[in-house]
């Protein structure tokens, strides 16, 4: 078995650090971690530079991204105006973001649920437009799925509609995010079966959670036991979300790749090359705190990590 860790650092991670990190300590964050093994990186987001200025040079580092081998070079994109600039520059990935909660929607981005449907169906359709070859990936991925903090717990029924309309409007695939980190197991299990009874298995493979409650590894657990193959992680759980009060702590990528491969899981990614990439984060964001348990502890003596258990 393999799983896709997606590396969101460069984009959740950065977007919630007041320090706004050189582009060259950017491009050098996501060369290193790409050769780690990384087989995808969320570099940055396609937003006006005066809302997040964190992350207003993603033109240039997605035609970085680009010149490494093997990287899909991820972005997240607002509305239709983002998308388009993302196209340009050639990310191979948008996310767009529509949050189950009106309120939290209005908050993030401004636009109602109806607003947000229309976006994804011009991001569509501009994708439609270009050659086969050249058409990036279109996920939605709906926010607060678990709850939001300014709403509280959302209808199934409202849940299940947005995904479907995401599907409707030209998506490839919808994805769950923890936004808030009021994920658990079990309510990981009901949301995936949910949400793939009227999407389909194949149009939700990935999620996004947060570890805001000590949570995020169990409901990674979770999440693979109902066959989502795709989750996202940030190095030194960098990140949260700026319009979601206490929604802080993406979980932490060196421990969901440790603890992938001490399952026998593969992610293809060399831990001790990754260990090695939080001095660059570190070097670049002085005094800003990096989380997470196996880069203190090390790992175990004797460890083998899941590909080399395959060749064996």
């Amino acid at each position: 078995m393999s799983v896709l860790i997606s590396e969101v650092g460069p984009r959740d991670g950065l977007q919630n650090v007041k320090a706004v990190m050189p582009t060259e300590a950017k491009k050098a964050w996501i060369a290193a971690e790409a050769a780690t093994g990384m087989r995808e990186i969320e570099v940055g987001s396609f937003v006006p530079a005066k809302l997040l200025p964190q992350l207003a040079d993603t033109a240039e580092i997605v035609a970085f991204a680009r010149t490494l081998p093997g990287l899909t070079v991820a972005v997240l994109v607002p509305n239709a105006r983002g998308a388009a600039d993302a196209i340009a520059a050639g990310a191979h990935k948008l996310t767009l973001p529509l949050s189950v909660s009106e309120t939290h929607s209005l908050k993030n981005l401004r636009r109602t649920h109806d607003q947000v449907i229309e976006e994804a169906a011009r991001i569509a359709a501009m994708i439609r437009e270009l050659p086969e070859g050249d058409r990036p990936h279109f996920e939605g991925s709906l926010s607060t799925v678990f709850g939001c903090t300014l709403e509280g717990t959302v209808p199934d029924a409202q849940i299940a509609r947005l995904a479907e309309r995401l599907m409707e409007a030209g998506c490839d695939e919808v994805g769950l995010s923890d936004t808030t980190g009021y994920a658990d197991p079990s309510a990981v299990r009901h949301l995936v079966k949910l949400v793939r009874g009227v999407v389909g298995d194949k149009a939700l493979t990935g999620i996004h959670l947060h570890n805001t409650r000590g949570l995020g590894l169990a409901n990674v657990l979770a999440a693979l036991e109902c066959g989502l193959d795709t989750i996202d992680a940030s190095l030194g759980g960098l990140g949260g979300c700026p319009f979601a009060p206490g929604a802080s702590g993406n979980i932490v990528t060196e421990d969901l790749a440790f603890m992938l491969e001490a399952m026998g899981i593969d992610t293809g990614i060399d831990l001790d090359s990754l260990f090695k990439v939080r001095s660059i984060v570190a070097d670049a964001l002085p005094g800003e705190p990096l989380y997470g348990f196996v880069t203190d502890a090390g790992l175990p003596l004797g460890f083998t990590p899941a590909t080399q258990r395959e060749a064996a």
